[in-house]
């Protein structure tokens, strides 16, 4: 299991690939409701959207195929089609296939059923961020013994890169791995620590199945948060724990920091102090192309409460709010975010303010 999280993706960023793909996407019916999302997207996280699809896409053998999978344009979008989503009557048991490259941000059910060996899957679970995954497996039907297995991972990975990281997850990364064939009926049913998680499985022999039950449930106090959406506004708190929390935006950014408090200085004027590690309660903003909050480049820190906007544009791919608490203190800080245009990013890039964002 650990050989899939670390080669999950190891295929080159190749243009002529995605640049088919793109071509065959916009030939496409243009009735579609995740066009809508298209539309306001730009072209810097299309290009992030794709590079998912070509990590993802290695799970299913060699990565020039990828215009061959079976991932339609709106199924693919639909992660981040908050409409759709509202589509669905809550009382209403969602039911469908699963396809061995997957991507479900609704409750329902799920069922994968073997039609050839399928040695490499994988499904993407996503949820609002002030939510969790619930995953719960019923009627499984593989052969264990012969090799095939179901791994539950708390979080997503993506290019061997983790997220959350090792330093903001409450777990070590043995144990956020759940491998149903290692601990069978006592562990059908995997709750995540934030508002994404992924299924690993690998199936040999035709006929063979399980279903996947996910339920997204409220939690009271979100910490780790991969964004659905280009624009919105967070508060993000931390309760007396001694904790690290990110809340992940995988778009080229305006962030405006409008409230930051801290449980020790809540009077102080605001201002930007070096050094704010040495403190043990702050905030981060980072940015880079990295999954893994550990790689990315920090951009400024905060370690004393203020109140007033600080706007702050990142011209890069992932752009992170991160806050670390001691636990001796409740930390708060509320933030907002809109996506940079065409214009606005092209700025960025002339003036090197972020070139790292542009380099890497």
């Amino acid at each position: 299991m650990h050989f899939l999280a670390h080669h999950i993706c190891r295929c080159e960023w190749q243009r002529p690939v995605w640049m088919i793909s793109v071509a065959k996407w916009t030939s496409n019916t243009m009735e579609s409701a995740s066009l809508k999302v298209m539309r306001v997207m730009e072209r810097t996280f299309r290009e992030q959207l794709l590079l998912l699809l070509l990590c993802v896409s290695v799970l299913r053998g060699d990565c020039r195929y990828i215009e061959n999978n079976d991932v339609s344009r709106d199924d693919f979008y639909s992660i981040f089609n908050s409409e759709l989503k509202r589509e669905i009557p809550a009382d209403f048991l969602y039911r469908r296939p699963l396809r061995c490259l997957d991507m479900i941000a609704v409750d329902g059910q799920f069922t994968f059923t073997t039609e050839r060996p399928q040695l490499s899957c994988a499904a993407f679970l996503s949820a609002e961020p002030t939510e969790v995954i619930s995953v719960h497996l019923e009627d499984v039907d593989i052969d264990c013994r012969g090799g095939d297995f179901i791994t539950v991972f708390d979080g997503w990975v993506l290019k061997g890169e983790k997220f959350p990281s090792l330093q903001d997850h409450p777990l070590p990364v043995h144990e956020r791995y759940v491998d149903y064939c290692d601990s069978g009926a006592t562990k059908r049913s995997v709750r995540s620590s934030q508002n994404v998680a992924m299924v690993f499985f690998r199936i040999y022999n035709p006929g063979s199945s399980f279903t996947l039950t996910v339920q997204r449930q409220i939690n009271p106090f979100p910490c780790n948060v991969i964004s659905q959406s280009p624009e919105g506004s967070y508060t993000m708190v931390v309760p007396q724990q001694q904790r690290n929390c990110s809340f992940s935006i995988i778009y080229p950014v305006e962030v405006d920091i409008s409230e930051f408090s801290m449980g020790h200085n809540n009077h102080f004027h605001k201002r930007f102090v070096p050094g704010c590690a040495e403190t043990g309660d702050f905030v981060q903003l980072l940015g880079g192309s990295s999954m893994d909050t550990s790689k990315l480049l920090p951009i400024t820190d905060f370690c004393t409460s203020f109140t007033g906007a600080t706007l702050i544009k990142m011209g890069c791919d992932n752009t992170v709010v991160r806050m670390v608490s001691s636990g001796r203190f409740v930390n708060r800080v509320s933030f907002s975010y809109r996506l940079l245009d065409s214009q606005e990013l092209q700025i960025i890039k002339q003036n090197n303010v972020e070139d790292f964002c542009f380099n890497t």
